[in-house]
């Protein structure tokens, strides 16, 4: 990918999204999109020179809409907006979100339905190739109006308030902005509304959980054909013949990601004529069944958010006919149903590897393989309680998996009376995706150990190599030590992409 992305308001993707916010690509206005953006600007600009009423640009918010603000308070009313809408609180969000968050919201000025001057668009560019970022606290926003706590205490840098981060270093914004010869905007109306209000907070948690998701997806076929392996299963129910008579998309798709792990295994071929067994566990059998819908969901997920993107999603909305539209496209109930179904899917990915970990360690199921992956059982307790570990992650998944977007209370003195909770479902779909990697981590390290018990005899083509890269991050377990060193460097290689295999690259 070109480490630059220019926006336009309509041709943003979300590798490109994950490469601004993670991989730290620089971003460019489109020439096309400062013309758009101006001529909603003007719009605007002229709606104030004839005193016409419009909400938001010359009255109150919300509940306050019916109150008129006189021409020489406008200013005023922008930052004060500001301001009494960044009561957000607890964790901050990560860096990278709210880069992307950042990007999302110079995208939506970019489209020009916003009526807010490019200017704006261009200082968060600014600060996006700086490096600079605002603490932003994760909770407080219930996804409408858009989410309007988290975008606050964003705005707030833009007109020097608050404090900016850049590396290891953080500081007022006006010092920290001017150290990167960037300057502070004074708003005018509408433009403190456009700032707030939107869907770009949790869309862009959305956006980037999704791209983990689908690492994450990748790594349960490693993960589960090691298991398979090492637990001497048998491929046959990922013929292409079964998957074939269903139907299903992602089903299919997951059988032929596991055929490839899965070629020329030695360790197939050893126990094809003798083995009793004339079917695997669910937990090996149903890979394709479990791990093919949630694909279909991730997929699902990717045209939603993908156009949310590129949505203008704020209030009212400017149009170059010279009309100001109120409506409602700052509500997050797509993007919320969406990141509740992807926390549904993925915990499943979870409460099957869990399963596949105890057939490991059980050594009343594990086919011969030393009680808890360990010779010296009882001296030693093997993997004993990493199982316990992903036990206890997959049952939080469970949690977890309620969905936030079937709540809702009432805001803004009621004016505001369904609304759609997207921040949880965003923050609760970033703990389990957390979840999943850590026990995925902990199937790796087990289904290694497994496979090395079956040496000299060889895995699959696919299975050895992500066998290998487990190994150059994590020793075999000899006797006992303390395993959470070796989980948390697992988890940190599948989320930087250390642990791949030919098979594996989308």
């Amino acid at each position: 990918m070109n480490n630059e992305v220019v926006i336009d308001g309509n041709s943003l993707t979300l590798e490109q999204v994950t490469a601004i916010a993670r991989d730290r690509a620089s971003v460019k206005l489109a020439p096309h999109a400062r013309q758009r953006a101006g001529r909603a600007r003007d719009v605007v600009d002229g709606l104030v020179a004839r005193g016409a009423v419009a909400y938001g640009v010359t009255t109150g918010f919300g509940k306050l809409s019916d109150v008129a603000i006189p021409p020489n308070r406008l200013a005023e009313l922008q930052v004060n907006l500001i301001r009494s809408h960044a009561a957000g609180v607890g964790d901050l969000l990560p860096e990278r979100e709210v880069r992307a968050m950042m990007v999302l919201r110079a995208n939506l000025i970019a489209k020009g339905y916003s009526g807010a001057r490019v200017d704006i668009a261009e200082l968060l560019i600014g600060m996006l190739n700086a490096g600079l970022w605002p603490p932003v606290p994760e909770q407080g926003s219930v996804g409408a109006s858009g989410d309007l706590a988290p975008l606050a205490h964003l705005a707030l840098t833009l007109i020097g308030e608050g404090t900016l981060t850049r590396g290891d270093s953080s500081g007022p914004s006006l010092d920290m902005l001017r150290a990167c010869r960037l300057e502070p905007v004074t708003l005018q109306p509408k433009e403190g509304l456009v700032l707030i209000n939107g869907t770009q907070a949790h869309t862009a948690i959305a956006a980037l959980a999704l791209v983990d998701a689908h690492r994450l997806w990748r790594m349960a076929h490693a993960a589960g054909a090691m298991s398979l392996e090492a637990l001497l299963g048998t491929p046959v129910a990922f013929d292409s013949r079964i998957q074939d008579v269903r139907g299903q998309l992602g089903q299919a798709a997951s059988a032929a990601y596991l055929r490839e792990l899965l070629a020329d295994s030695e360790i197939r071929e050893s126990h094809r004529d003798n083995d009793p067994r004339v079917q695997d566990a669910y937990a090996l059998r149903c890979m394709p069944q479990v791990h093919g819908p949630v694909l279909d969901a991730m997929d699902f997920a990717a045209a939603v958010i993908g156009r949310e993107l590129n949505a203008a999603t704020d209030n009212p909305l400017v149009f170059e006919t010279g009309e100001l539209l109120s409506g409602g496209n700052f509500h997050g109930q797509s993007v919320a149903m969406v990141l509740d179904f992807m926390a549904i899917a993925l915990t499943n990915l979870a409460t099957i590897s869990e399963r596949r970990i105890d057939r490991l360690v059980h050594p009343d199921m594990n086919q011969g393989l030393p009680p808890f992956l360990t010779r010296d059982a009882g001296v030693n307790s093997g993997f004993m309680m990493a199982q316990v570990t992903a036990a206890s992650l997959a049952s939080e998944c469970k949690v977890l998996a309620h969905p936030a977007s079937v709540d809702t209370i009432p805001t803004d003195g009621n004016k505001e009376d369904v609304v759609p909770m997207a921040m949880a479902a965003a923050w609760k779909l970033r703990r389990v995706v957390r979840n999943v990697r850590y026990v995925l981590a902990i199937e790796l390290m087990c289904g290694a150990q497994g496979i090395d018990y079956r040496h000299p005899l060889k895995p699959g083509r696919g299975v050895a190599l992500v066998h290998a890269a487990v190994r150059r991050v994590v020793a075999p377990l000899e006797r006992d030590r303390v395993l959470s060193a070796d989980i948390e460097r697992l988890a940190a290689a599948i989320m930087n992409g250390e642990i791949a295999s030919p098979a594996m690259v989308s």
